[in-house]
């Protein structure tokens, strides 16, 4: 059976469906994976030492204060690569950005942004940036493995995955690996509220949340709960609810959506004032240009 398959093949269990983003949303994760293991190896492995200051700058706007916060890995190298390219202090150094141009037109075809579909692009097209970023992007599987572990979840998750089971069917929606995902929720002892774990291997958020549940729910009993734009956008794409974590304050959200949030998700209050609201202040945390633009 495929990743879309066993999506499409999850059957309602509960009126309401749930899905959750896992790392900087669930898990404190986001920080140590960004600064300790992607882009110490975008540095190394896209040759950026002689400008590693702006390039870790870069890579880190992209991943956690900024509109494309939770994207895609691949989508990270290709966006990182372009902002680095309209940056002053690049082009005083005379450095020569690579050009993501293959990696680009592979995101453009395929939709499961992950290492097995790389691979086999890889082997069949032959190209050296697309070798380059599949070793890069294995390489840093290997490290989180090494260096990501006794990571708790955010204070309220716990107790808010107690307060969903009995009404909701729970599925984590991300674009982590599936492995690392599995053993995150293993290793916590809080797998067992789910029905099922969709990593980047299914396809995109907004697949995911398409084939396991629209159209098996009605939409104003569909929320996502997340800590990007992506994540927005996914439920939206599907006329789903949203319910941000705001990034920095995770754990007054995880307290709100406890206190409040998924009372009035459950009593279908929620779309409306009180989610646009929401939204609103998501927003704020996010920005869509760097401070040096």
């Amino acid at each position: 059976m495929s990743p879309q398959e066993h999506l499409l093949a999850l059957k309602p269990e509960k009126e309401f469906f749930i899905g959750i983003d896992s790392d900087g949303c669930a898990f404190d994760t986001m920080e140590i994976k960004q600064k300790e293991c992607f882009c110490p190896n975008f540095i190394k492995y896209f040759r950026m030492q002689p400008v590693s200051k702006y390039a870790r700058e870069t890579w880190e706007f992209v991943n956690l204060y900024s509109t494309y916060r939770g994207c895609n890995r691949f989508l990270a190298v290709i966006e990182t690569l372009r902002l680095l390219t309209t940056r002053p202090e690049i082009k005083a150094r005379n450095f020569k950005v690579p050009s993501s141009s293959p990696l680009i037109e592979w995101t453009m075809k395929e939709t499961k942004l992950g290492n097995p579909a790389l691979k086999k692009y890889a082997a069949e097209i032959n190209d050296p940036f697309i070798t380059l970023t599949l070793e890069w992007s294995l390489k840093v599987n290997e490290e989180i493995e090494k260096m990501v572990f006794g990571i708790a979840p955010f204070p309220f998750v716990k107790e808010c995955l107690e307060k969903i089971k009995p009404t909701a069917d729970i599925m984590v929606v991300s674009q982590t690996p599936f492995e690392a995902l599995k053993r995150e929720w293993e290793e916590n002892k809080i797998d067992h509220f789910l029905r099922m774990i969709a990593g980047q291997e299914h396809g995109t958020k907004s697949e995911h949340i398409k084939y396991a549940a629209k159209d098996k729910y009605p939409g104003e009993k569909i929320l996502m709960i997340g800590d990007a734009k992506g994540d927005l956008k996914a439920a939206k794409s599907n006329g789903a609810l949203f319910f941000p974590i705001n990034p920095g304050k995770e754990e007054e959200s995880w307290e709100k959506l406890y206190n409040e949030g998924l009372d009035i998700f459950f009593t279908g209050t929620f779309k409306g004032s009180y989610e646009d609201e929401l939204i609103r202040e998501f927003e704020t945390y996010l920005p869509e240009y760097p401070h040096w633009k």
